[in-house]
């Protein structure tokens, strides 16, 4: 059994469980709304409390190069920095880096080399120095460094990145970190079976706090990442925590719960929530069309959220079409309220049995609704 992680109760093979950190414990299924610059953006930390937020994600890339780990250790670490008491996770920066491949220099054994999206100057990271980046911000969970190559990449180079991948964890697994701070590995592989499992056991004998699935829901086909993540998931240490890297709508939230998923992370309420669009049992909405003009009702009679309860479609539709800054503030308060009750009610279905039938109930909704 882990000091860090207590699987609380089982359906099939999803789990709900307690995830313990320096800033309090995370109830899972877990999803984690993303603070890419250290903001939720449009959103107060006292809001996101409000929603039910138990944890949230920063982004290592974007903070280590603005304003930089050294002003934010300065003024007390990322939580005083950005006012929320909560437990944060911080990925490594590893995505961010191999996403934008127009920006690599150099890839190596020791670590990758690549210019700053910001002002094109050339910058290093290695296991070493992410480390030192979460250790300075002083988040509750770091991630390793990684390299997550796109879905289509030839074989050759998926086992490659997969042999880095062990080698750079092996290194930072050694490498200093802030008291407290727990560590999660990352297994790379796409939907290789052979790749996937391999770096699977390799990280998993290294003894990290938790671990995740990376290098999936980046552009492969949606049934294989499904099918991939239920048997990957079922090869994970069952005593940890198993967190899949960037999933969060909702029937992408509910097939991982239901595989075996204790945390994922997406910026996707937020963002729908900037193009106009709301995250509704009626489906996706979005704010700009004409049909709201006049509509007088709530964007979802059963959401207790701001949006809901004290303004209609017609104003919401106006502040989107005016580009008000209220309406994309109300937008993301209300998909993030979506995202978060959905998860929360199936962690409450789990603990009863019954997720399967709530999954069921849930997407059936969202599909009756699209038809």
């Amino acid at each position: 059994m882990s000091d860090t992680y207590t699987v609380t109760a089982t359906d099939g093979a999803a789990r709900a469980g307690l995830l313990r950190t320096t800033h309090g414990e995370v109830p899972t299924p877990a999803f984690m709304p993303v603070g890419t610059k250290g903001t939720v953006k449009t959103v107060d930390p006292e809001e996101l409390r409000a929603l039910g937020t138990p944890i949230l994600l920063g982004n290592t890339y974007h903070l280590h190069f603005r304003p930089g780990e050294d002003v934010i250790a300065e003024l007390g670490g990322l939580h005083r920095f950005m006012g929320w008491d909560g437990p944060i996770l911080t990925d490594s920066g590893g995505f961010q880096v191999f996403s934008l491949r127009d920006t690599i220099v150099a890839v190596d054994d020791d670590g990758v080399t690549f210019r700053s999206v910001y002002d094109g100057a050339a910058a290093r990271f290695t296991p070493e120095s992410v480390a030192g980046i979460q250790a300075a911000l002083g988040s509750d969970i770091a991630m390793c460094l990684d390299i997550c190559p796109p879905a289509d990449v030839p074989r050759a180079e998926l086992a490659e990145a997969v042999r880095r991948t062990t080698l750079w964890a092996r290194r930072q697994h050694d490498a200093p970190r802030a008291q407290g701070q727990l560590l999660f590995g990352i297994a790379q592989g796409a939907s290789d079976s052979e790749l996937r499992r391999r770096s699977i056991a390799e990280i998993a004998e290294l003894g990290f706090d938790g671990h995740a699935l990376g290098g999936l829901a980046i552009g492969e086909e949606r049934g294989v990442m499904f099918e991939t993540t239920e048997w990957a998931a079922n090869e994970l240490p069952a005593d940890k925590p198993r967190y899949f890297m960037g999933i969060g709508d909702p029937e992408g939230v509910l097939e991982v719960i239901e595989r075996g998923v204790d945390m994922f992370d997406c910026v996707l309420p937020t963002r729908t929530a900037r193009t106009g669009s709301a995250l509704t049992w009626e489906g996706r909405l979005n704010l700009r069309n004409a049909r709201f003009a006049r509509d007088p009702g709530p964007l979802d009679e059963s959401c207790p959220c701001p949006a809901c309860t004290r303004f209609s479609r017609a104003y919401l539709r106006h502040l989107i079409n005016q580009e008000e800054l209220l309406g994309l503030r109300l937008l993301s308060l209300h998909n993030l309220r979506f995202v978060l009750d959905l998860t929360a009610n199936a962690r409450a279905a789990i603990e009863e049995g019954r997720l399967a039938a709530y999954k069921s109930e849930a997407l059936g909704r969202l599909a009756s609704a699209a038809a």
